[in-house]
């Protein structure tokens, strides 16, 4: 998503779109299945990893672009992996409120649910929702952050306006949300399978444990 996210796909006078947008559903997705079968404390905590892999990830990515060559011009190669600092800000502090967000409200529509809290409506409701209002503060703070705070320095003026933000955080929600709805069956099979087989029934006695000290 850091590497997409360099790329403006479409810029008009009341819309923009960045190339992030093609992959952060899946991110989603993931979060989605493990609120719901382990909780928005655990899908957190998981985002947070994630998170501290991708910044490694990315300081790996950099070291590899500030290492001189003298093989051949790699001048693309080193300004695409060598990445820019304030689209790292911007995504990392962009995926971790959107993170929480997501996972909490996911949760907290699932509760509704008392009677078929398993069933598909309850899944399709607690993950629709939340995908798309945790899409839309990803992709609102992302561009705010990128493309109205920094963008204008650091990259001859290009910048977003609020408008463009706002517009690109509602099309983008709305264009993730279908690939959630669209691969949302996969999602709803994998919570099944891991409640028939009892997946993570350590770290759930380890949660009991830790609520009886």
């Amino acid at each position: 998503m850091n590497l997409l996210a360099n790329k403006t796909l479409l810029q008009l006078d009341w819309i923009a779109l960045d190339g992030g947008i093609l992959i952060s559903w899946l991110s989603f997705m993931c979060m989605d299945i493990i609120t719901k079968h382990f909780g928005p404390k655990a899908s957190s905590i998981i985002s947070l990893h994630a998170v501290s892999i991708n910044l490694l990830t990315c300081l790996i990515f950099f070291v590899a672009s500030i290492i001189p060559s003298t093989a051949d011009d790699y001048t693309a190669f080193d300004g695409i992996f060598g990445g820019t600092w304030f689209v790292l800000l911007g995504s990392t502090i962009a995926f971790l409120a959107s993170a929480v967000i997501n996972n909490v409200l996911n949760h907290t529509i699932g509760k509704c649910f008392r009677k078929h809290p398993d069933g598909k409506l309850a899944y399709a409701m607690r993950t629709y929702i939340s995908t798309f209002i945790g899409q839309f503060f990803d992709n609102f703070i992302f561009s705010i952050i990128v493309f109205v705070f920094f963008a204008p320095i650091f990259w001859d003026g290009f910048c977003w306006t609020v408008l463009q933000c706002t517009t690109c955080a509602v099309t983008g929600a709305g264009a993730e949300l279908l690939m959630e709805i669209i691969f949302s069956p996969i999602g709803y099979r994998i919570t099944k399978k891991w409640k028939a087989e009892h997946i993570g029934k350590e770290y759930f006695a380890y949660v009991e444990r830790t609520k009886a000290e």
